[in-house]
């Protein structure tokens, strides 16, 4: 698109505030634009590689302008106008308020309090939200050996409150992990040698109401009732409730469930096209537009 910066900037506005229809957007940009709509205006969003940049910088640009970005090297508060290739990348600093490293972000930003939303990703989760970053099968010999933790365990636990965001399978979506990385709703308590709500385990410490919130998968949006057991929200346009079921290892709560995930609107899907990441470094491909939005693009 031989437009510039400022052009496509007017053009925003001019962008139906519509959804689009089956077969005009692909699976990996309704799920970046439905974990865009979990950030709020007031958040402090700690956020990691892939996904979780794209949602938020999405989300910057259009319902969440005041939302602060901070980024797992140190840079807070950057106002790059495509996406990073990494939480290292530069880029990610250009304006941005203060330029620090991991002591800044997990020493201060985090361990103070100040994170209100975390975006994390995970090779599995249980039905409580914790997730397994670290091993498949028993720890010291495992069937399969992951990279580990990261920050993962300490945004998880730290953050307000988390959304993940993982594919769907059976083998990942279980009853209960075979290793625990980072702590959902239900925790280990090591005084006890039980399984306990992580209230009781974590019980007057200032994270004791931090957790997950929300979960983003291929095939739809899922949130913990107040059990801190997670149950499905919305499908994906396109994917039943059968079908997530089948792709579950335990038995899902569907009861609650409000219809078909929100469609990403033109707008949305113009910002993340040609804004956020028009390089397609993070999504596989660029859809064309329907006749009616190429129109007002070529006006």
């Amino acid at each position: 698109m031989s437009k510039s910066i400022e052009e496509l900037m007017e053009l925003v506005d001019k962008m139906p505030d519509e959804p689009a229809k089956s077969g005009e957007y692909i699976l990996p940009e309704l799920m970046a634009i439905a974990v865009a709509r979990e950030v709020r205006n007031d958040d402090i969003v700690f956020a990691g590689t892939g996904l979780p940049m794209v949602g938020i910088m999405t989300a910057n640009m259009l319902d969440a302008p005041h939302a602060i970005l901070i980024y797992e090297s140190g840079i807070c508060d950057g106002k790059t106008m495509h996406v990073p290739m990494s939480v290292a990348d530069q880029r990610a600093a250009n304006m941005s308020s203060t330029l620090g490293g991991l002591i800044d972000t997990f020493g201060y930003y985090l361990q103070q309090g100040f994170v209100t939303l975390g975006f994390l990703g995970g090779a599995a989760i249980d039905k409580y939200g914790g997730v397994n970053l670290t091993s498949i099968g028993d720890y010291y010999s495992p069937a399969h050996r992951f990279p580990g933790s990261g920050g993962n365990a300490d945004i998880g636990a730290m953050a307000g409150r988390t959304a993940f965001i993982i594919l769907q399978e059976k083998r990942r979506f279980l009853e209960r992990n075979d290793y625990t990385t980072t702590p959902g709703w239900w925790c280990w308590d090591f005084k006890t040698r039980e399984w306990k709500p992580k209230k009781e385990v974590w019980k007057d410490t200032p994270f004791a109401d931090c957790g997950p919130d929300s979960v983003v998968t291929d095939m739809g949006l899922y949130r913990f009732d107040e059990d801190g057991i997670m149950y499905l929200e919305s499908s994906h346009p396109g994917v039943t409730v059968a079908q997530v079921k089948d792709n579950c290892g335990f038995d899902l709560n569907v009861e609650r469930v409000k219809g078909k995930t929100r469609a990403p609107t033109y707008k949305e899907l113009f910002v993340l096209r040609e804004f956020v990441d028009p390089e397609l470094i993070f999504m596989p491909l660029k859809m064309d537009y329907p006749p009616a939005i190429q129109s007002i693009i070529d006006r």
